[in-house]
């Protein structure tokens, strides 16, 4: 027995419901009693993405390569960007496959691991990646002892399983934080479950989503269309495709002609072009010429035309059920600016912050929400820039936003590493319009090393963490990301952090959705009475789950 396209879709999705399945029992698997806990949720809408697909593939190639677009592009998260990646490899050690045996899939997962860890520049052991690295090997390990064939192929894919289960059980081993509060990786564990999930439809069997009632999809208000012309719709046909390119045109920038064709006959364009797929949409009167252009380039995996007149009169009819939502739309703005900014962030005054100082585009996520790589490449299309610096401002967007940076082709773009809000701040405030990209990078890392990240939280439960005892409900302090006090109220939490701030001048306290104004000059007069003379600016950052965020410089 091989595994045909079939299959191969029918596993991935069912390794995706697996991960939706579990997701809660990943999410608190996080180390710290912080309320972070957003591994699970990362992973599952991570490979959610393939339940988009229709099942009409030829090839597992075809199937792989489709994938692989959809969940890089769906990727949440250090955890998430790092599944997109092997699924990746995936798709490149495929892409000339039928079906896929035993020497396929050991292939496979090797490619898969390289490309993963490519990502990652200081690899930990007892991460999710030791967990791809001992499945992989162990894999090739039993392929050379040719104890399994392609008839096997199930009982292969168990057997590599299995040594992934006992990887992951040896992580807090490798990681001693992990022993101390007694879980194992939370990213490794997602890897595990998506295998099981794709085993158990190799077995006949594939998991099924559970779905309860805080699963269920609320009804949604349904736009008002009927003020709306119909005359109004200069280009009526919405027209999308999805490009698997032909050998010759492997590579970057390969496409341009096409690009440059879409542009020419509509508007609304969006065009998205990796090694090996192309993806657009464009609003235009002739679809036609464009999936003509577009078979130049190889075989179209998916196409779609929807006639947008037709959809305001479906709109505009009475009807008896709820309108579904139309995905929002992204605009994709001309680089006329020699410089533009993009911020993650959550928190109406923190947004308002960076854009005082120059942020093009918010994107609203942060802690619990990542930012898809597609969230990430709308927001550097929609600014105005010919470069765009990327302020991730949270250490588990980095590597999505870096992905994402290598999918845009129109303009270049910069990634700084900014895990925090203050970080981000302090890039922005010492940009200069007149220096140019490079120049500008120096400074903004420099500042960036510069400023020391504080923030308070709540303990969402008890744990060990480094010797002391934390209790649920206990008040947390962090610094630059790391636990650093654990106190029983505000005030002692602020003191002791103010043992932490070295000679500061300029403090900037942003206080959260829960803190009124009154509790927060409460903290900054704590703050004044440990380091007089210190200038202070306190904010409405209006953030959740952090009462306070701290930028000392």
């Amino acid at each position: 027995m091989r595994i045909d396209a079939k299959t191969f879709l029918s596993m991935l999705k069912s390794g995706a419901n697996a991960l939706d399945n579990n997701k809660e029992k990943i999410n608190n698997m996080n180390v710290f009693p912080v309320p972070d806990g957003d591994t699970g949720i990362n992973m599952t809408l991570t490979l959610g993405a393939v339940r988009k697909m229709n099942g009409n593939y030829t090839t597992v190639g075809s199937a792989s390569s489709e994938a692989a677009s959809l969940v890089l592009r769906s990727a949440r998260g250090n955890s998430g960007a790092i599944l997109s990646l092997f699924l990746r490899g995936f798709a490149k050690e495929f892409k000339d496959s039928v079906s896929i045996g035993v020497a396929e899939l050991a292939a496979g997962l090797r490619r898969g691991c390289e490309e993963a860890y490519k990502a990652v520049m200081k690899p930990t052991e007892g991460t999710i990646l030791t967990v791809m690295r001992r499945s992989a090997e162990e894999a090739e390990k039993a392929l050379k002892g040719g104890k399994y064939g392609d008839h096997n192929v199930a009982e292969f894919f168990a057997h590599f399983t299995k040594a992934a289960e006992k990887a992951l059980a040896k992580t807090p081993e490798q990681l001693p934080v992990l022993k101390e509060v007694g879980v194992v990786d939370a990213g490794g564990c997602g890897f595990v479950t998506a295998l099981r999930g794709m085993l158990a439809a190799l077995k006949k069997k594939p998991v099924e989503l559970e779905l309860d009632d805080a699963a269920t999809i609320s009804e949604a208000s349904a736009a008002d269309f009927s003020e709306f012309d119909a005359e109004n719709i200069t280009f009526p046909y919405c027209t999308e495709c999805v490009v698997e390119k032909d050998d010759k045109f492997f590579g970057e920038s390969k496409a341009d002609a096409l690009h440059e064709l879409i542009k020419s006959i509509g508007d609304s364009v969006v065009f998205i072009e990796d090694e090996k797929i192309i993806k657009l949409h464009v609003h235009t009167d002739h679809p036609g010429k464009v999936f003509e252009k577009a078979c130049e380039y190889g075989m179209l995996a998916t196409a779609k035309i929807e006639n947008m007149k037709i959809q305001h009169s479906e709109l505009t009819s009475p009807k008896t059920e709820a309108a579904t939502p139309a995905e929002p739309k992204v605009t994709v703005a001309e680089p006329v600016n020699d410089f533009g900014f993009v911020s993650v962030c959550m928190g109406d005054g923190i947004s308002d912050t960076f854009r005082d100082l120059g942020v093009d585009t918010v994107i609203h996520g942060g802690q619990t929400m990542n930012p898809s790589t597609q969230d990430i490449i709308d927001g550097v299309r929609s600014t105005p820039a010919k470069t765009v610096f990327v302020l991730p401002n949270n250490k588990n967007i980095y590597l999505v936003a870096v992905q994402a940076s290598k999918l845009v082709k129109d303009r270049d773009v910069i990634v700084l590493n900014t895990k925090s809000v203050p970080q981000g701040i302090s890039a922005m405030i010492s940009f200069e319009p007149s220096a140019s990209a490079d120049e500008n990078l120096e400074a903004m890392e420099a500042a960036i090393s510069s400023v020391t990240s504080m923030s308070i939280t709540h303990a969402v439960r008890s744990t060990t963490i480094d010797g002391e005892k934390i209790r649920d409900g206990q008040i947390i302090g962090l610094v630059n990301g790391s636990i650093d006090c654990v106190a029983n109220g505000l005030a002692e939490c602020v003191t002791k952090l103010c043992e932490k701030m070295s000679s500061p001048s300029y403090v900037t306290l942003f206080y959260g959705s829960d803190m009124n104004e009154e509790s927060a000059a409460e903290m900054e007069a704590v703050i004044r009475e440990k380091h007089a003379g210190v200038e202070i600016a306190t904010i409405s950052g209006g953030q959740p789950l952090y009462d306070l965020i701290i930028s000392v410089e």
